[in-house]
């Protein structure tokens, strides 16, 4: 009797226990420092892949057919060092413009140029940021899971109206590139916070350059 007795009250105590833990649930704990984390562990993954692909294929720029990731340091920092993890966007290719447009069509847009672009931004608020799924969107031009150019349209605008991290990754796409890209929180808001955005918010972008416009030629009607 008095074993059942306890076993009931140590029942009762654990479901009381559960359940404060998951009204007391924060899932932006430790957020600057999980987010950290998570652009280190791509970091790694971009480098390590990248290394790999080199050392298959030494022959200059051969690694880039086989490896679908990059990683590209900021474009307002010198480029003759290397710099720390922070300073680099990390970018998984999709797709590339090169096997959808003549070569004579395929630019990148400069830091004065303007861009028509399609967009989805993540935030990680969760503990398994590598599943879209478990990730909430803050900015997009395109509904429903996967983007659809037939229904969607691309968003114009110019290079320097994004944040460093997304600057950067435009002026290496050409057009008809899809790219992933993770930017460090470095590179995005930093301490800034809003209300669709915290602070120390490492993203991640899907993005698709569909037009480049070269500075002084005007922006052209979509469609």
């Amino acid at each position: 009797m008095i074993k059942n007795i306890f076993l009931a009250a140590a029942t009762l105590l654990l479901l009381a226990s559960c359940k404060g833990s998951d009204e007391e649930y924060d899932p932006r704990h430790d957020w600057q420092a999980r987010n950290a984390q998570w652009f280190a562990e791509m970091y790694d993954t971009a480098k390590a892949a990248i290394a790999e692909a080199k050392a298959q294929y030494p022959n200059g720029n051969e690694w880039e057919k086989h490896c679908d990731w990059r990683l590209y340091r900021t474009l307002l920092k010198s480029q003759d060092v290397e710099g720390p993890a922070t300073d680099y966007i990390v970018c998984k290719v999709n797709r590339h413009g090169r096997d959808h447009f003549p070569a004579d069509d395929l630019w990148s847009a400069a830091y004065t140029d303007s861009v028509r672009l399609y967009y989805r931004g993540w935030l990680m608020d969760d503990n398994y940021p590598e599943s879209k799924t478990n990730m909430t969107v803050f900015s997009q031009t395109y509904f429903g899971a996967e983007l659809d150019t037939t229904t969607a349209a691309p968003i114009a605008m110019p290079v320097t109206s994004t944040v460093e991290g997304f600057m950067t990754a435009i002026q290496y796409m050409v057009k008809g590139d899809d790219w992933d890209v993770y930017v460090p929180q470095e590179l995005a808001y930093q301490e800034q916070a809003s209300d669709a955005i915290p602070a120390y918010s490492t993203l991640l972008y899907r993005m698709r350059i569909e037009l480049v416009h070269k500075s002084g030629t005007g922006m052209s009607e979509w469609r």
